[in-house]
């Protein structure tokens, strides 16, 4: 199995800070429903004060890396991509096998 871990930290300079983090939440959770190749999928939100610590993590799991690739190009994944471009500041990458 592959894990896909994804740490994001939203732009700050928006008042609509919550608003983003609360539709990217669950636009995240929704890919659950559309995309097949997606075995596992946890979204979580910071509760951190750290100025290190991100503001949402996503933690999903793959048979392989073909099934990760299907999950990247579906249409509905790259909707929630054109979002991620919107309001992300940073974000920081995991894909390793267990």
């Amino acid at each position: 199995m592959l894990k896909h871990i994804v740490m994001m930290k939203l732009k700050r300079d928006d008042e609509r800070f919550q608003e983003h983090i609360s539709k990217l939440e669950k636009m995240l959770n929704d890919l659950k429903i559309f995309i097949p190749s997606l075995k596992k999928m946890e979204v979580g939100l910071n509760t951190s004060s750290r100025s290190s610590a991100y503001d949402i993590v996503l933690v999903s799991e793959f048979e392989d890396e073909e099934a990760l690739e299907q999950y990247r190009i579906h249409a509905k994944h790259v909707q929630v991509l054109d979002f991620i471009k919107v309001v992300v500041d940073d974000a920081k990458v995991v894909d390793y096998y267990y």
